[in-house]
């Protein structure tokens, strides 16, 4: 079980609750950002042959001092992703589909609708798994105040073991077309899958550095906390 939640398409249902700190923030760099992100992934057995992985992605953000002297708290843009991946394909999983990002009209969410397509793919070889995840946003309305053309690559490797750990090296890099800036961070981590009653649980703890932001982006290190629930499986 610990090999299948390192892949994003495993047909296992799953609650993550993952918490990321980011520090250095803002036109002054004295910014600081908190999100606990909530996105349980959820698998549906379309048919034998077809089966669609869907992940939601909602933020809580907490940030101070990103604009001097301010504070601001609420639940960020939602991102939902959908993926059809065929079944019986051996060792290499993919899937494609659309994904949608939906705005709250927080303090810290977009005003804006947008989006696009994304695709997965990855192997899993005796204990690694590695592949990419990838997407682009575009907006859904005419004429924004802040146009989105963005793309999105999320590489990964992981190495789980017979004991039910997992090390795992990744990167969550963006890149904003209207901008022209990169976002890329590469984030290492650790976790352990543990049982709490009858509930396997997946924890992970994970530190990662920020190779290159935009201006006001965050810098420097990057931590992250993890607890992953697994439910019952869909059949």
């Amino acid at each position: 079980m610990a090999q299948e939640l390192a892949n994003p398409l495993a047909a296992i249902i799953s609650v993550p609750f993952q918490l990321n700190y980011d520090d250095n923030l803002g036109v002054s760099d004295q910014g600081s950002r908190t999100t606990l992100n909530f996105q349980p992934v959820v698998p549906f057995e379309l048919n034998n042959d077809l089966n669609l992985i869907t992940r939601t992605i909602i933020p809580y953000i907490w940030q101070e001092d990103v604009v001097p002297g301010t504070r601001q708290e609420g639940v960020g843009d939602i991102l939902f992703s959908a993926w059809f991946s065929p079944a019986g394909t051996g060792d290499l999983t993919w899937g494609i589909g659309p994904v949608v990002r939906l705005p709250t009209f927080s303090d810290v969410s977009s005003d804006t609708w947008a989006a696009g397509i994304t695709g997965i793919a990855l192997r899993q070889t005796g204990p690694w798994t590695y592949g990419a995840l990838a997407n682009h946003l575009w907006d859904l309305e005419s004429n924004p105040e802040t146009p989105t053309n963005v793309s999105f690559l999320q590489p990964f490797l992981a190495y789980s073991t017979e004991g039910a750990w997992t090390y795992s090296l990744q990167s969550e890099s963006t890149y904003d077309w209207e901008a022209e800036a990169w976002a890329v961070p590469v984030n290492a981590s650790v976790s352990r899958l543990v049982q709490w009653g009858a509930v396997p649980v997946n924890l992970q703890a994970g530190v990662g550095y920020w190779l290159e932001t935009p201006e006001v982006g965050a810098d420097g290190l990057r931590l992250r906390l993890q607890a992953q629930v697994v439910l019952p499986r869909r059949r």
